[in-house]
């Protein structure tokens, strides 16, 4: 018996991006008291002199609180060169501090400057390409393996991750998008003092301890969440084709050859330049007293000083010039992407496309979900988003989808845009958008 899978044809994967805007979309908003439900109003802000924004919203409807905490940069400020550094910061600050996640940190800490000095020759070494040394290679990385040993005997490994569990803790998680950083994690409501303990920590005093080790981990998550996936790939490429100068162009998880020479010395810069007081916004949602949260936040907080944020200098996107299409070849069942360039707020248009997603894919009575998939059978699935792939500047408005055998990409895309000419001809009904 032959076990063997046969050989796949490489199948396309479409993309069309169209700069075109979306007319004569009618629409009306009821007036229902929850429309018009100030939650504003609720929530308590303020300003440390530091320059850190804390918003604290009350809600008593169980002992507990979610808070989150972010940093307003993310891979927008990355240096061209330098792709993934806001990802890999994000790794290392769940790494621990000068007093979280050590046993002796200043015993640690001599280790820790000869690993940085060992992989900086590394890197450079290995910038030289085919001109570098194999034997200085092997050299510098054996030596960087026996200090990160070395230094793996002084390491608490994940020693947040179980202060926060040991005290109740759930959902601590990260993300790292074009525009921001976030750290979450919910706890007891009386736990907020060991949450601002930690992260202001973080803040002050990260210690970015098995950095090769990390930075390795990450080249292997790109490789198994993007390389290895072809619709991660097809947006990846949707991104690179419709960005030709902005940089949203590039992915967060940062390109392979960046990524495998990002300094420590480059991450650390990264982490005192832009995780700032005066560029971080603390939210506190749950059974809080605002006034004492907020004594709370100002005791950990408060003495952080704020930096001089350096200007932030980002090419313009020109206009697009006409339809652009890409494919890639994988051996993956098609899918089609659609993508249109769109403004971002405080344009009220980016509303509209909200709207517009929710028309389209949201539910299965939506209209492309009713029509595409249920009614004629033409899609295996369909989605959409808007404000891909970040929202400080404008962006896209995607629609995704999957053709079902035995009908093409081609049927399926035109199958879509005849959806969207109906929505930019005829009015939407106000029961449609109730």
């Amino acid at each position: 018996m032959n076990d063997r899978t046969p050989f796949k044809k490489k199948r396309p994967l479409n993309i069309l991006l169209a700069a075109f805007s979306l007319l004569a979309l009618l629409f009306v908003f009821g007036s229902s008291p929850s429309l018009a439900y100030d939650l504003e109003k609720k929530v308590v802000k303020h300003e440390l002199e530091n320059g850190l924004v804390v918003l604290i919203l009350e809600r008593r409807i169980n002992p507990t609180v979610s808070l989150y905490l972010r940093h307003k940069v993310g891979a927008l400020q990355e240096d061209e060169g330098s792709t993934g550094a806001a990802h890999l910061l994000e790794h290392m600050l769940f790494k621990g501090t000068k007093t979280i996640g050590t046993k002796n940190y200043r015993q640690e800490k001599r280790i820790l400057d000869q690993i940085r000095k060992t992989g900086n020759a590394l890197d450079l070494e290995r910038l030289k390409g085919e001109r570098a040394d194999r034997g200085t290679i092997e050299r510098l990385s054996e030596k960087l393996r026996h200090l990160q040993s070395q230094a793996k005997g002084l390491t608490i490994e994940n020693e947040i991750d179980r202060l926060y569990t040991e005290n109740g803790g759930v959902d601590l998680n990260a993300s790292t998008g074009q525009d921001v950083t976030t750290y979450h994690v919910s706890l007891p409501a009386n736990k907020v003092e060991l949450w601002a303990r930690i992260e202001s920590d973080r803040m002050m005093n990260p210690v970015f301890r098995e950095f090769y080790s990390e930075r390795d981990v990450v080249m292997e998550e790109r490789k198994q969440t993007v390389e290895a996936t072809p619709k991660r790939k097809l947006m990846e490429l949707l991104l690179a084709t419709a960005f030709k100068a902005h940089p949203y162009r590039r992915p967060i998880i940062g390109w392979p050859s960046d990524m495998q020479v990002l300094s420590m010395d480059y991450i650390e810069w990264f982490s005192r330049t832009y995780h700032a007081p005066n560029n971080t916004v603390i939210s506190v949602v749950g059974d809080v007293d605002p006034v004492k949260t907020l004594g709370i936040v100002k005791k950990y907080f408060g003495s952080i000083n704020r930096v001089s944020l350096p200007p932030l200098r980002i090419t313009a996107e020109p206009p697009q010039q006409g339809e652009q299409r890409v494919v890639l070849n994988a051996d993956a069942n098609p899918h089609v992407l659609i993508a249109y360039h769109k403004p971002t707020l405080p344009s009220f248009d980016d509303y509209v496309f909200d709207v517009i997603d929710a028309l389209l894919t949201r539910g299965r009575t939506s209209r492309l979900y009713r029509n595409l998939v249920e009614e004629r059978g033409i899609a295996e699935s369909i989605d959409s988003a808007n404000g891909l792939p970040g929202s400080k500047y404008p962006n896209l408005f995607v629609i995704m989808a999957a053709p079902r055998h035995p009908h093409t990409a081609k049927e399926l895309e035109t199958a879509i845009h005849e959806e969207i000419e109906k929505l930019k001809k005829e009015p939407v009904s106000t029961r449609e958008l109730e």
